[in-house]
């Protein structure tokens, strides 16, 4: 760790390097994460520095390593201006403040669905590159939702939503049920065929440009898993109200076209939405272990609060449309219920 702050070694390394003054750095808003964002003059422009909390090597840095890995085969990150890995400190393109959910909320109809489609056939891309991810070595080709991975994040959730946010206790009988169907989700979706994921393809980590481009963020952790991975969290992460079946059926379907288009190998309609409805379980319990963590014990409530019960919903449908885990079913209910 070191010893002076974010903002202190982006000024000396600016000062150092580019004459970039300290009254020049505005602060961005934090993520849930230990990096710093930073909008700093750059040129005849302004770029983005990450500030992270510890130096890094940049031969072995997942950020630089999974851009390098996109930047390659053409999908739209931001280009890195500059690294200073002893100061722990990535420079980067400047995309702007449009990131996609912002843009959606004043898109009419006809403009919503083509940013939604666009996300989609990123995704697309994004899982055409799983052969180059491994021929290159990336970090992300080593990295997936194998069952450890699946099962620490459903741990996850048992953890910080009973214990953290509700200061609940399980009684010894419901945890072991529940930890049963837990197993059970994570070893069958670890079971399922793996493509490149971003990991956590929301429409806070696509960024529409200057130019009304689509731009991929926060991409350091990109990892083989299940197809539906991208797609369940794009459609699903943060929202407030559960999309329609028909809507989620058009947008599976499209996927399959897109991946189709590209080559990719023939996914069963049926099959596939078996899946998506698994990986609904899986993802959206992890999401609201996230949302009930930030709340309970990072003071950001505010922002992640506001997500949980939508989210035990849409788990909720997606449990019943699977007709499976019953006492995963009970147990939402019982907690939506307030009983």
């Amino acid at each position: 760790m070191f010893d002076v702050s974010a903002r202190e070694r982006l000024a000396q390394h600016l000062a150092q390097h580019h004459a970039v003054k300290d009254k020049n750095i505005h602060a961005l808003t934090p993520d849930a994460s230990t990096r710093e964002y930073f909008r700093i003059p750059w040129k005849r422009g302004h770029a983005v520095a990450c500030v992270y909390p510890e130096p890094f090597d940049p031969e072995f840095h997942p950020y630089l390593d999974v851009t390098r890995l996109f930047s390659e085969v053409g999908l739209p990150v931001p280009e890195i201006l500059a690294v200073d890995g002893a100061s722990g400190i990535i420079v980067q393109e400047d995309l702007g403040d449009g990131q996609l959910y912002r843009v959606m909320e004043t898109a009419n109809e006809e403009e919503h669905e083509s940013y939604q489609e666009r996300a989609i056939s990123l995704i697309a891309e994004i899982q055409a590159a799983t052969q180059t991810a491994f021929d290159r070595k990336s970090i992300a080709s080593r990295l997936a939702f194998d069952e450890a991975k699946l099962s620490w994040e459903l741990q996850f959730f048992m953890e910080h939503y009973f214990q953290s946010l509700r200061h609940e206790t399980l009684t010894h009988g419901e945890a072991a049920e529940l930890k049963v169907e837990m197993n059970d989700i994570a070893a069958e979706l670890a079971a399922r065929p793996r493509v490149l994921c971003h990991r956590d393809y929301h429409s806070a980590n696509l960024m529409v440009d200057r130019k009304d481009r689509l731009r991929i963020v926060d991409h350091q952790d990109a990892r083989m898993g299940p197809a539906s991975y991208d797609l369940v969290s794009l459609l699903l992460d943060r929202q407030l109200e559960m999309p329609s079946l028909a809507e989620i059926r058009a947008h599976r379907l499209y996927l399959l076209e897109e991946r189709r288009l590209r080559g990719l190998e023939a996914l069963d309609p049926d099959e596939f939405a078996r899946e998506f409805r698994l990986m609904t379980v899986q993802r959206g319990l992890k999401a609201i272990g996230t949302f009930s963590y930030q709340t309970a014990l990072c003071g950001r409530g505010e922002t992640y609060a506001q997500y949980i019960e939508p989210t035990f919903q849409i788990v909720l449908q997606a449990t019943e449309w699977l007709d499976r885990f019953p006492v995963l079913r009970r147990t939402i209910k019982q907690r939506l219920d307030g009983t």
